[in-house]
Protein backbone atom coordinates (compact mmCIF):
# COMPACT_ATOMS: atom_id res chain seq x y z
CA UNK A 1 0.00 0.00 0.00
CA UNK A 2 1.43 3.52 -0.75
CA UNK A 3 0.50 6.20 1.87
CA UNK A 4 0.27 10.15 1.25
CA UNK A 5 0.43 12.56 4.15
CA UNK A 6 -0.84 16.20 3.81
CA UNK A 7 -2.70 18.71 5.62
CA UNK A 8 1.05 20.28 7.58
CA UNK A 9 1.77 23.67 7.34
CA UNK A 10 2.56 26.56 9.65
CA UNK A 11 0.54 27.60 12.61
CA UNK A 12 0.19 29.54 15.82
CA UNK A 13 0.41 27.93 18.84
CA UNK A 14 -3.00 27.41 20.50
CA UNK A 15 -4.19 26.50 17.06
CA UNK A 16 -5.34 23.37 15.14
CA UNK A 17 -4.19 21.51 11.76
CA UNK A 18 -5.89 18.24 10.52
CA UNK A 19 -3.62 16.06 8.93
CA UNK A 20 -4.76 13.55 6.37
CA UNK A 21 -2.96 9.89 4.93
CA UNK A 22 -4.59 8.76 1.74
CA UNK A 23 -3.86 5.42 1.12
CA UNK A 24 -4.00 3.48 -2.31
CA UNK A 25 -5.13 0.07 -2.63
CA UNK A 26 -8.71 -1.42 -2.42
CA UNK A 27 -8.51 -3.39 1.00
CA UNK A 28 -7.82 -0.19 3.28
CA UNK A 29 -10.28 -2.20 6.07
CA UNK A 30 -7.21 -4.80 6.62
CA UNK A 31 -4.60 -1.93 7.49
CA UNK A 32 -4.07 -0.96 11.25
CA UNK A 33 -2.82 2.73 11.03
CA UNK A 34 -0.33 4.97 13.31
CA UNK A 35 0.52 8.84 12.95
CA UNK A 36 4.33 9.22 14.44
CA UNK A 37 6.58 12.58 14.48
CA UNK A 38 9.96 13.46 13.53
CA UNK A 39 11.99 16.33 15.39
CA UNK A 40 15.56 17.40 13.79
CA UNK A 41 17.87 15.56 15.92
CA UNK A 42 15.18 13.45 17.86
CA UNK A 43 14.49 10.03 17.16
CA UNK A 44 10.37 9.14 15.52
CA UNK A 45 8.32 9.18 18.07
CA UNK A 46 4.48 7.60 18.41
CA UNK A 47 1.68 9.35 18.57
CA UNK A 48 -1.51 7.35 18.24
CA UNK A 49 -3.06 4.38 16.55
CA UNK A 50 -6.45 3.39 15.04
CA UNK A 51 -7.35 -0.20 14.41
CA UNK A 52 -8.48 -1.65 11.51
CA UNK A 53 -12.17 -0.68 11.54
CA UNK A 54 -11.64 2.14 13.86
CA UNK A 55 -13.06 1.23 17.15
CA UNK A 56 -10.21 1.48 18.87
CA UNK A 57 -7.49 3.80 19.53
CA UNK A 58 -4.40 4.35 21.39
CA UNK A 59 -2.82 7.75 22.44
CA UNK A 60 0.95 8.91 24.02
CA UNK A 61 0.02 10.43 27.12
CA UNK A 62 1.41 14.02 25.83
CA UNK A 63 -1.20 14.00 22.99
CA UNK A 64 -4.12 12.80 24.96
CA UNK A 65 -7.27 15.35 25.33
CA UNK A 66 -5.31 17.15 22.22
CA UNK A 67 -4.91 14.93 19.28
CA UNK A 68 -7.71 12.76 17.74
CA UNK A 69 -7.11 9.94 15.16
CA UNK A 70 -9.83 8.67 13.18
CA UNK A 71 -10.28 7.05 9.53
CA UNK A 72 -12.80 6.41 7.05
CA UNK A 73 -12.56 3.40 5.59
CA UNK A 74 -14.76 4.34 2.16
CA UNK A 75 -12.35 7.13 1.87
CA UNK A 76 -9.28 5.10 2.37
CA UNK A 77 -7.92 7.62 4.59
CA UNK A 78 -6.83 8.02 8.14
CA UNK A 79 -7.30 11.77 10.03
CA UNK A 80 -5.19 13.06 12.75
CA UNK A 81 -6.51 15.99 14.34
CA UNK A 82 -4.58 18.44 16.05
CA UNK A 83 -6.13 21.05 18.87
CA UNK A 84 -3.83 23.06 21.01
CA UNK A 85 -0.80 22.76 19.46
CA UNK A 86 2.39 23.91 20.92
CA UNK A 87 5.87 24.74 19.61
CA UNK A 88 7.45 21.81 20.53
CA UNK A 89 4.72 19.83 18.49
CA UNK A 90 7.03 20.85 15.69
CA UNK A 91 8.20 18.12 13.52
CA UNK A 92 7.53 15.68 10.12
CA UNK A 93 4.53 13.67 10.72
CA UNK A 94 4.34 10.39 8.99
CA UNK A 95 1.63 8.00 8.86
CA UNK A 96 2.48 4.26 8.69
CA UNK A 97 0.17 1.01 8.04
CA UNK A 98 0.75 -2.50 9.06
CA UNK A 99 -1.99 -5.15 7.92
CA UNK A 100 -3.46 -7.26 10.07
CA UNK A 101 -6.31 -10.04 10.48
CA UNK A 102 -7.21 -8.94 14.00
CA UNK A 103 -8.35 -5.37 15.70
CA UNK A 104 -5.22 -4.60 17.82
CA UNK A 105 -3.60 -1.09 17.82
CA UNK A 106 -0.04 -0.70 17.64
CA UNK A 107 2.12 1.77 18.77
CA UNK A 108 6.10 0.68 17.50
CA UNK A 109 7.72 2.11 14.67
CA UNK A 110 9.01 -1.30 13.99
CA UNK A 111 5.63 -2.99 13.55
CA UNK A 112 4.49 -1.14 10.95
CA UNK A 113 4.95 -2.17 7.37
CA UNK A 114 4.42 0.67 4.97
CA UNK A 115 5.10 4.51 5.69
CA UNK A 116 4.22 7.63 4.05
CA UNK A 117 6.64 10.71 3.03
CA UNK A 118 5.58 13.10 5.53
CA UNK A 119 4.37 16.36 6.01
CA UNK A 120 5.96 19.23 7.82
CA UNK A 121 4.21 20.52 10.98
CA UNK A 122 6.01 24.03 12.61
CA UNK A 123 4.08 25.62 15.51
CA UNK A 124 5.46 29.21 16.33
CA UNK A 125 5.45 30.75 19.49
Amino acid sequence: VQLQASGGGLVQAGGSLRLSCAASGRTFSRYAMGWFRQAPGKEREFLAAINRSGGSTYYVDSVKGRFTISRDNAKNTVYLQMNSLKPEDTAVYYCASREVLGYSVYDQAPEYEYWGQGTQVTVSS
